[in-house]
């Protein structure tokens, strides 16, 4: 399990700043120093899981939201 870590904003800035040389402009990314690679995560909205996964009820889209947020979490 992955333990946030906060930043200043002129760090949070230049990280952007570094990132956005690399076209990379997600807002959520993972970087792994070891093998010198980023990650970038998607974030899905309701309306996405909904147009992929057919017809479903907005409690059903609400239980496989948070379904993939807990397999985030453990991933």
């Amino acid at each position: 399990m992955s333990i946030p870590k906060k930043m200043d904003k002129q760090t949070a800035n230049e990280l952007r700043s570094l990132l956005s040389r690399m076209n990379v402009t997600q807002s959520k990314i993972k970087i792994n120093m070891e093998n010198n690679t980023i990650e970038i995560e998607d974030d899905y909205s309701i309306d996405d899981i909904l147009e992929s996964a057919g017809s479903l009820t907005p409690e059903q889209a609400k239980e496989l939201t948070e379904e993939i947020k807990k397999m985030r979490e453990r991933g």
